[in-house]
């Protein structure tokens, strides 16, 4: 009787733990799609301008170069460089080269040097 009520006890406790856990195999939406035009931002105008104090939106296209550290890389608009940094949630189908052309999303900041920080990654 003792072992039942037991049983039964954890049973009440676990069955909506279990029942609400997803075990972290949730879909996260990405959004809308679009594949028409976008208002891309003038990389070198952007390095030029910036500050320690600049921080903007910008969306540019391009191509990653070089790889710096795990998520640190130098990024080419054909005509000016620049340090990126991509977010630990962004993920890719398949791997990237220095030849795929991609549209970055993401917050310049400048500095010593300047950065992106990158939200999200269109392969183009």
């Amino acid at each position: 009787m003792k072992k039942t009520i037991l049983a039964i006890a954890a049973a009440v406790i676990l069955i909506p733990s279990i029942a609400l856990a997803d075990g972290g195999h949730h879909k996260i939406s990405d959004g809308v799609q679009f594949n028409g035009p976008v208002e891309l931002s003038n990389m070198t105008k952007l390095v030029a301008d910036s500050n320690m104090f600049t921080e903007q939106h910008v969306v540019v296209e391009g191509n990653i170069v070089r790889q710096l550290s795990s998520d640190k890389f130098i990024f080419t608009d054909g005509n000016t460089e620049v340090q990126i940094e991509i977010d630990d949630d962004v993920h890719l189908a398949a791997p990237l080269d220095a030849t795929t052309r991609v549209r970055l999303y993401g917050e310049f900041e400048g500095g010593n040097t300047p950065e992106i920080e990158v939200d999200r990654i269109q392969v183009l």
